[in-house]
């Protein structure tokens, strides 16, 4: 599957709106890095806390859920609304 963004795309996000399944998402991965990817579905964390299993749209590139298991709640940080530019598009 292609993926949806590019390095370089300007998003618009919503900061403290509810996930739901198939969302876009900006999110903090266990060791610290910020990515955006697809929330696919609530997971529990290694703490016993709920979390987001979090996915990237081509499998073969990148790091996600698979490498670094589910991401807690409050580090989804925003749900992406739209990509501003380079070409408009809502996701």
């Amino acid at each position: 599957m292609a993926p949806t963004l590019r390095d370089g795309d300007r998003l618009l996000v919503a900061h403290g709106r509810q996930v739901r399944p198939g969302d876009v998402v900006v999110g903090e991965l266990a060791d610290g890095t910020v990515a955006v990817k697809r929330a696919v579905e609530r997971r529990t964390t290694a703490s016993g806390a709920g979390g987001w299993w979090l996915l990237s749209d081509d499998p073969a590139v990148g790091v996600d859920s698979r490498h670094r298991g589910p991401v807690p709640d409050e580090r989804v940080r925003a749900v992406v609304l739209a990509r501003l530019w380079p070409r408009p598009r809502c996701l």
